[in-house]
């Protein structure tokens, strides 16, 4: 298992390898310069260096081009995203542990409510993000800034901060001038989005499997079960990894949708008149002869992912025409 952290503050790296090593993992870290001011680049390449004497494998990406003008932190973000991933394509790896901790979410909580979220942006960051491919894991947000500073100053180990992180030019850190938070997270990693991700979990363990094809197949009567809410975060949760886009559907598509999969069906001849689309992703209603019961195929759309996998002809059709797109 080969693990890859991805480090713009070098403070978690030490951390993030003891707990990859302590599940058998190996870890490469990934050091991001956004190039976004002078010393960007040295700072860097001392991460690498501090990285590598305590044995664990750096390389640094570099965001190069023109940097907009406004909008500069969410490009960086976008930008930074990219290049982790490319590199993680290039190195096969699946596991990228990123390492926001429990004071960053507290921050994120914080600023989400000042922009009036809703539930959703107020239960935090999650833990794990699948995505078409790599994996996002989040391994320290229980974990405060202080315990991950003391761990660092009992082992003798050394590290960075990067100044960005008091740069008033970005929200993130006006946030954290006003008013430091702690770990102000309700519950700390017992908190809102943990819940919610174990509610998630146990929802797709009852209604979700896969095909050796990559398709996800939905129990239609499982899916019913859930209640609203749950059905549209687990069907965002689905066409997240099978589409293989950035971001989940909006809500109100995810919950149009959802609807749509827990609506009663009308046995037609063919299966097609109730496929739809929805976050590059396909969606089918079929039935299985052996049981009579109701599945929902999900596989990326045509001319996506390049990959075109097929509804197999065991699954009968069933439906009524409507709507064919929803995104």
């Amino acid at each position: 298992m080969r693990l890859t952290p991805e480090h713009d503050r070098p403070i978690d790296a030490a951390t993030t390898h003891d707990w990859a090593a302590a599940r058998g993992g190996r870890v490469v870290a990934l050091i991001v310069d956004h190039g976004l001011r002078s010393g960007s680049g040295e700072e860097a390449a001392a991460t690498s260096v501090l990285l590598e004497s305590l044995g664990i494998a750096a390389v640094v990406l570099r965001w190069s081009g023109t940097k907009p003008r406004s909008g500069l932190q969410a490009a960086a973000r976008t930008e930074r995203y990219r290049l982790l991933s490319d590199e993680c394509r290039r190195g096969g790896l699946l596991h990228l542990l990123l390492a926001h901790h429990a004071d960053d979410q507290a921050e994120t909580v914080t600023m989400r409510a000042a922009r009036g979220s809703g539930p959703d942006g107020l239960a935090g960051m999650a833990a794990l993000v699948e995505r078409a491919d790599v994996r996002l894991l989040r391994p320290l947000l229980g974990v405060p800034r202080a315990r991950l500073t003391a761990t660092l100053l009992a082992r003798g180990v050394p590290w960075i901060d990067d100044p960005s992180n008091a740069d008033l030019r970005f929200e993130r850190a006006r946030f954290r001038a006003a008013a430091p938070l702690g770990t102000a997270v309700p519950g700390g990693e017992y908190g809102l989005r943990a819940l919610d991700e174990r509610r998630l979990a146990q929802a797709a363990v009852e209604t979700l499997e896969f095909d050796q094809a990559g398709r996800a197949i939905i129990d239609q009567a499982g899916f019913c079960r859930l209640d609203e809410g749950l059905q549209a975060k687990l069907l965002s949760r689905v066409v997240l990894a099978i589409g293989g886009r950035d971001h989940a559907p909006r809500r109100d598509r995810a919950e149009r949708a959802a609807r749509r999969l827990a609506a009663p069906a009308a046995h037609g001849k063919s299966g097609k008149a109730q496929d739809f689309t929805l976050s590059a992703c396909r969606l089918a209603l079929r039935q299985v002869p052996s049981t009579c019961r109701l599945r929902w195929i999900v596989w990326p759309e045509s001319g996506r992912n390049g990959r075109q996998p097929l509804v197999p002809a065991e699954f009968f059709a069933c439906g009524r025409p409507a709507a064919s797109h929803l995104d």
